[in-house]
């Protein structure tokens, strides 16, 4: 909504600035109404395009909430599973490794 009221009154700020320089420039002619429509197509398309930017901005946003909610309950299920893990590692017996015996030595 910002974007929208900045590039709006950016527009027609720079509408008026183009206006004053104009070598017949005199207020009366600012409310003829050409000059009134020109004004008012500044707006328009100002808020159009704040419009647009809005969108895409929010868009965005909302992508980006969307990525960090993700990576947040992948980082939860981690831990969970990690926990599980060391709960199985603690509950199993310790066996100890016996070496493999070769029982076909003349491959080798």
């Amino acid at each position: 909504m910002k974007n929208l009221h900045f590039i709006g009154f950016l527009l027609l700020g720079l509408a008026f600035l183009l206006y004053y320089m104009l070598p017949e420039f005199s207020m009366v002619k600012l409310f003829e109404p050409i000059s009134l429509m020109g004004i008012l197509a500044g707006i328009g398309i100002g808020l159009i395009i704040g419009g647009i930017v809005g969108y895409v901005s929010k868009g965005t946003a909302l992508k980006e909430e969307q990525k960090r909610k993700e990576l947040k309950q992948l980082r939860k299920e981690k831990e969970e599973l990690e926990k599980q893990a060391a709960e199985l590692a603690n509950q199993q017996p310790q066996t100890p490794v016996t070496p493999i015996e070769n029982k076909n030595p003349q491959n080798y």
